[in-house]
């Protein structure tokens, strides 16, 4: 969850009083489910668009490259306290902290073109003359007139109908200078009476990254009756072509006087202006509305995977609304013909790795621990090509990556996200046939550090990892590449990469590298390095080994986005041996109590998990409490899994999604591409990954009567997996007992090879906890950690 600008930061902490006041919004045109009705309807795309979701409404459908949606003026392109439209561009990321995307804003407008910044030209809007569902958005727009704007999508582009009013002047602003990041340079042509062309470059995520371009074209319905561009605030009538690295774009003007309806296709392609024109002739054909049936469909059967009975009509809406999401991202990057810009910026084919589609965009600190094992659960032949476009990477780029736009790597975050992201794809079955492959670029990347000429960091600390057994925290160092550094965050990195050491080392052994799997095993017990007796907590320590920074571990520093008291959980690799670090299972019981807020969590869930836990989009430090809206604790509510106290992990877990709601304040900080999703959907339905690089899976109550997952047959033979929890509520959300498949089960946790030979869970609840789960070979064993007599503990 990247930091936003400094201004940006300054609205957020004048918007913080709004924030800790949940569901006090109505969404706009909710789409209410009739009994038996669709799932698209109960999806509501404007969750998160308000208090730094930083969601986008717009058009778009499963991991398609284009995202057509309005942008406002913020920074991750829309948001709802906003009045006035900017244009409706055809990228946009889902809760990214970050401007990012926003290219080619399209407007339509009436009059004279005498503007040609945005940001003057907006037009004004209100919610309650605006709707969207999964693959479509309307919005009426009172400036010019009055025109009616409504937009759908295919995978590669974006299609849109504009409602004029009557006029001889009816305008359609392309403004190719202007994204929700530094443009580079842009280059415009109108090619005939119906079509625009256009290639922008841009860069930059966070922090500075390398340039990156993507063509477009846009084909109207019909021809334009004149035209012209714009450089800087000079207007040429009549001019077919500009080339700048300033503000500029085209405009198109059509009469209106009898046929008020103008509509326009825009393609996308990361390759060359040729593949953008062939995404337009493969996906550009057929009406308006036949694209938006279709893209409903598209978004039907996704959301169809995941049946649901019982919860409210709120529950249900909210559920399917993060389903929703977990499906947005990663995007296909390749065209049509199967072509693809790699990272070594030249052109590939997907038939040189075997793979259907090619895929970018990599948030993997934060969908590693959630995201993408939902996806190899519900859609596993595309997370295969996603973990087969990853290895692509490091091949054509020379390493893995750390945070992928497009073709260029931004370095954002830290750690070593990649490896539980591929460790996992390796457990769940989806590396077949690359196994070798990938082991080895992880190898490399867990062993070493990227060249200077290489644009990624990698394991940037990774030299005094090796040597110290702890990534050293820094303070002032100069960063060697654009993007964060490790060494700017010692502890947590030191934790992450152990994390991924413990993971890789699992699959050193599956694959028979003993030595390595020996190796990365003992790695994996380096989160002991950075615990400190004295405190009792983890703590950085400085280039000469000694504990640095305060000794509080609420104002702890090093650790990334959060403090020691939240960093203090993540060791799933071996949660009892970090246990007894701490004094055992009962000390850590009485330390996930006060972290928690335990006792006032049971007497006022939903008010404790607002004005205790939240404290603010981005308020990460200076805090000793549970923080819902990041990434580094999002497992710590598993934790009681290993204290014995099975009951508490619902207790923690059903009030985290009180947080989840279905009004576009109710997403708990940024989506980050699913993240937050994600996490709401598996909590949801009580099967999570607490160990995430492997294929475990950690249980807890589910918040409905029944769960109906579809699943693919080439991974899941049986191709249903059903989970039962009959009457769980509020009151009677204790686990009693658990069968899978009619055999008794004591265990807290299943396996994916389980969950393939499986077809029901069944919980079965009460008012009270029991003792279920409360033994000690109850909760997940270590994974790839050196197990007494150098044998790595795990099954």
């Amino acid at each position: 969850m990247p930091w936003p600008s400094r201004n940006r930061l300054r609205t957020a902490g004048a918007v913080l009083a709004a924030a800790l006041v949940g569901g006090g919004l109505t969404a706009p045109a909710a789409q209410a489910a009739p009994p038996g009705g669709t799932l698209t309807d109960l999806v509501n795309p404007f969750i998160g668009s308000q208090k730094d979701g930083n969601t986008y409404p717009g058009a778009a459908v499963p991991f398609g490259m284009v995202q057509l949606s309005p942008d406002t003026g913020h920074y991750s392109g829309y948001s709802y306290d906003d009045d006035h439209i900017r244009g409706f561009s055809s990228v946009h990321i889902s809760g990214v902290g970050c401007g990012l995307g926003g290219d080619l804003p399209v407007l339509p407008t009436t009059g004279d073109v005498t503007e040609t910044d945005n940001a003057r030209y907006a037009a004004a809007f209100r919610h309650d003359d605006e709707s969207a569902r999964p693959g479509y958005y309307r919005v009426g727009l009172t400036s010019y007139g009055g025109i009616t704007a409504e937009l759908t999508a295919t995978a590669r582009t974006g299609r849109q109908r504009y409602t004029f009013p009557a006029t001889d002047k009816a305008n359609v602003l392309l403004n190719a200078g202007q994204s929700l990041h530094r443009t580079v340079s842009t280059k415009v042509e109108v090619l005939d009476s119906r079509t625009v062309r256009t290639a922008i470059t841009g860069r930059g995520f966070c922090q500075d990254t390398e340039p990156y371009t993507v063509y477009t074209i846009t084909r109207f319905d019909r021809p334009f009756t004149s035209y012209g561009t714009w450089e800087g605030d000079t207007v040429t009538p009549g001019s077919r072509g500009s080339t700048a690295g300033g503000r500029h774009g085209a405009y198109v003007r059509f009469d209106t006087r009898e046929d008020r309806t103008v509509e326009a296709t825009t393609a996308l392609s990361y390759v060359d202006a040729a593949g953008a024109a062939r995404n337009l002739r493969a996906e550009g054909g057929g009406s308006f509305d036949r694209v938006r049936a279709a893209a409903d469909a598209a978004w039907e059967r996704r959301l169809a995977l995941v049946r649901t009975q019982g919860g409210s009509r709120t529950l249900r809406r909210t559920f399917y609304s993060s389903l929703y999401r977990s499906f947005l991202a990663p995007n296909l990057g390749s065209d049509a013909d199967g072509r693809y810009t790699g990272w070594d910026r030249k052109v590939h084919r997907t038939a040189e790795f075997g793979g259907s589609a090619y895929y970018q965009n990599w948030s993997l600190w934060d969908t590693y621990r959630t995201q993408a094992q939902l996806l190899a659960l519900l859609a596993p032949r595309e997370s295969r090509d996603m973990a087969l476009s990853v290895l692509r990477i490091d091949k054509e780029g020379g390493w893995l990556p750390k945070w992928g736009y497009g073709p260029v790597e931004t370095n954002i975050m830290t750690g070593d996200p990649v490896t539980p992201f591929l460790t996992n794809a390796y457990q769940q079955g989806l590396l077949k046939g690359h196994e070798e492959e990938a082991y080895a670029a992880l190898a490399k990347n867990a062993d070493g550090v990227p060249p200077a000429g290489s644009p990624a960091v990698g394991r940037e600390a990774n030299a005094e990892y090796l040597r110290d057994g702890f990534a050293p925290y820094v303070k002032g160092r100069p960063h060697r590449k654009p993007g964060d550094s490790d060494f700017d965050h010692g502890a947590s990195a030191t934790l992450e990469y152990a994390l991924s050491d413990a993971m890789l080392a699992q699959m050193a052994r599956d694959l028979g590298h003993t030595a390595d799997a020996d190796r990365y095993a003992a790695r994996a017990q380096n989160y002991r390095k950075i615990f400190d007796p004295s405190t009792g907590f983890f703590r950085a320590r400085d280039e000469h080994g000694a504990f640095t920074g305060p000794a509080d571990p609420a104002k702890s520093e090093g650790f990334h986005e959060g403090t020691s008291w939240q960093y203090q959980w993540l060791v799933p690799q071996d949660l009892p041996g970090m246990l007894r670090l701490i004094g055992g299972r009962a000390a850590a019981d009485e330390r996930l109590d006060a972290f928690f807020a335990y006792r006032k969590l049971l007497a006022d869930p939903e008010r404790t998990a607002r004005e205790v836990w939240v404290n603010g989009p981005y308020d990460y430090y200076n805090a000793d409490r549970y923080n819902p809206q990041n990434e580094p604790d999002l497992i710590a509510p598993y934790t009681y899994l290993s204290t014995g106290r099975p009951w508490k992990t619902t207790d923690v877990v059903h009030a985290a999604l009180t947080l989840f709601t279905d009004t576009p304040g109710g997403m708990t900080g940024n989506d980050d591409l699913g993240t937050m999703s994600a996490w709401m959907v598996l909590s949801s339905v009580g099967v999570f990954p607490v160990q995430p690089g492997t294929d475990t899976w950690g249980l807890s109550t589910p918040v409905f009567d029944r769960v109906e997952l579809t699943l693919d047959r080439r991974y899941y033979p049986a191709g249903h997996f059903t989970i039962t929890a009959p009457g769980t509520s509020a009151a009677n959300r204790y686990v009693r007992s658990v069968r899978l498949d009619g055999a008794a089960r004591d265990r807290t946790y299943l396996t994916t090879g389980e969950l393939r030979k499986g077809r029901e869970l069944a919980f079965t609840v009460g008012t009270e906890p029991s003792g279920w789960g409360t033994g000690e070979r109850a909760a997940p064993p270590p994974v790839g950690t050196a197990a007494p007599g150098g044998a790595a503990g795990r099954r």
